[in-house]
């Protein structure tokens, strides 16, 4: 299938590492300009020159800025004033218990999970209304309706990605313009990678021991019975930044290998 996605200019925030990392791969694979973006120059260089290798022909651009603040936001958009798709992909976690969460968490991890998408959205949407065509994704996870108790703070913010997706999306509804959130599932990004060995170590057990009980105890409800991997998740994000996804509109898409269990 042809997405149609050449010519077309992706900003794809916090790209350098796991599901940021793998989406710019794919949509570049499918002829897509990509922006990549990270904190420094050597990790947005490293991340370019690992797309370069693996897809013949990238066509790829590097902006460092820390979208997690307005002043990067700020100089960021000066160097990418326009975008076809946005992939509001840039986020943080640390697990924690809700009575050691400070005020100051709660806020950073709103700033830099939800501020960064409205600011990025903000900017990048009325280009698109005037082409016609744009896509704005926001990867959410199926944290937004599985509220993980181990950090309570995160998973708000993605239920808050969740309504402004839906809400943009209402507002610019008839216009050729998309707004969808994707809801991920347990994944084997390299944040989560190293959370997971960590993990593994603490209680001496293997990695395949760890996923495993993981599967049985934690996420019990999952189909997958196993972490998605980046790439996989990128493939459903890919599909919905398409030219031929103009029917998914408005929409939490669920690509968290069966984890929630209602059917509505």
């Amino acid at each position: 299938m042809n997405l149609g996605l050449k010519g077309k200019t992706a900003v794809v925030s916090g790209s350098t590492a796991g599901i940021g990392f793998a989406i710019p791969a794919t949509l570049a694979a499918e002829g897509a300009q990509v922006v990549i973006n990270g904190r420094t120059e050597a990790r947005v260089n490293s991340a370019m020159e690992q797309i370069a290798q693996r897809v013949a022909g990238a066509q790829l651009r590097g902006v460092a800025a820390d979208l997690g603040t307005a002043a990067g936001v700020e100089a960021f958009l000066k160097k990418v004033p326009e975008a076809d798709i946005l992939v509001n992909n840039l986020g943080i976690f640390e697990p924690k218990p809700f009575l050691e969460i400070p005020d100051s968490d709660w806020l950073r991890f709103f700033e830099v999970n939800v501020l960064s998408g409205v600011r990025l959205s903000r900017h990048f949407l009325p280009g698109m209304l005037k082409k016609k065509w744009g896509r704005v994704i926001f990867i959410s996870s199926e944290s937004a309706q599985h509220i993980p108790a181990e950090m309570i703070h995160y998973g708000m913010t993605k239920t808050a990605q969740v309504a402004i997706a839906r809400g943009i999306a209402e507002s610019v509804a008839g216009t050729g313009v998309t707004v969808n959130s994707i809801l991920a599932g347990p994944t084997a990004s390299e944040g989560a990678g190293q959370f997971i060995e960590g993990m593994a170590k603490q209680q001496r057990i293997s990695l395949v021991e760890f996923e495993e009980q993981f599967f049985s105890r934690v996420r019990p409800t999952s189909l997958l019975k196993r972490f998605e991997t980046p790439e996989e998740v990128a493939a459903v994000v890919a599909f919905v930044a398409s030219a031929q996804a103009v029917s998914i509109n408005g929409s939490a898409v669920r690509a968290e290998g069966g984890v929630i269990r209602s059917i509505f």
